[in-house]
C-alpha cells in the first residue's frame, strides 16, 4: 500500500507540473504577443533551438524574425518583438523591417503571410502585408543594392544610444563615438 501511495503521489505532482507548465506558457506566448500556433521558427532560442537566418537569393536579402507562428490554417504569421514601449503608429523602420520577414516567409516557405506582429513592450501591431507594402519594400530594396554597389553607404542617425546597441559597431568606420 506505501508503494501505491507513492507512484500516485508522483504522478499527482507530474500533473501538477504539467498543468502550471501549460499555464506559464500560454502566460508568455501573451507576453510575448505570440498568435496561437506552432512556433516554427525563432531568433531567441527561447522555445525552439536558435535556427539560421532565412534567406532569398533572388533579392540577395537575409533575415532572422524574433518568431514564426504557423496558425491551424496553415498561415505563417512573423512576430517581431521590440524592447521599447509603444509608439503611436509603429515607426516605419519597423514596419520595413516586418516586411522584410513577411517577403523571406512567401520566399523560403512559398506562403505568402497576410500580416506580421510588431510586439512593443506595452502594445502590439497586426500590419498587413499588403501588396502596396511588398511594393514600397522592392524600391527600398533597390535602392539600397544600388548604394551598396555604389559605396555610398552612409549612415543615417545620429543616436549615440543606438550606435552604441549596433550589432555592426566594430566594424562600422562611420560609427559615432
Amino acid at each position: 500500500m506505501g508503494m501505491g501511495l507513492c507512484w500516485l503521489g508522483l504522478a499527482l505532482l507530474l500533473i501538477i507540473i504539467a498543468v502550471l507548465s501549460l499555464f506559464w506558457s500560454k502566460r508568455k506566448r501573451v507576453e510575448f504577443g505570440l498568435p496561437s500556433g506552432n512556433i516554427i521558427y525563432t531568433d531567441l532560442g527561447i522555445w525552439v533551438p536558435q535556427q539560421e537566418s532565412l534567406y532569398a537569393p533572388k533579392y540577395e536579402l537575409v533575415g532572422r524574425p524574433d518568431y514564426l507562428v504557423k496558425n491551424q490554417q496553415g498561415a505563417i504569421v512573423p512576430v517581431e518583438v521590440k524592447s521599447a514601449r509603444a509608439p503611436a503608429e509603429p515607426h516605419d523602420g519597423h514596419v520595413m523591417q516586418l516586411a522584410v520577414y513577411c517577403l523571406l516567409v512567401e520566399e523560403v516557405y512559398d506562403i505568402r503571410p497576410d500580416y506580421g506582429i510588431l510586439q512593443y513592450q506595452d502594445r502590439a501591431f497586426a500590419v498587413e502585408y499588403s501588396f502596396e507594402l511588398e511594393e514600397d519594400l522592392l524600391e527600398v530594396l533597390v535602392c539600397m543594392h544600388v548604394d551598396t554597389y555604389n559605396g555610398e553607404l552612409n549612415r543615417s542617425h545620429k543616436d549615440r544610444r543606438r550606435c552604441s546597441r549596433c550589432s555592426m559597431r566594430e566594424h562600422c568606420s562611420q560609427r559615432i563615438g
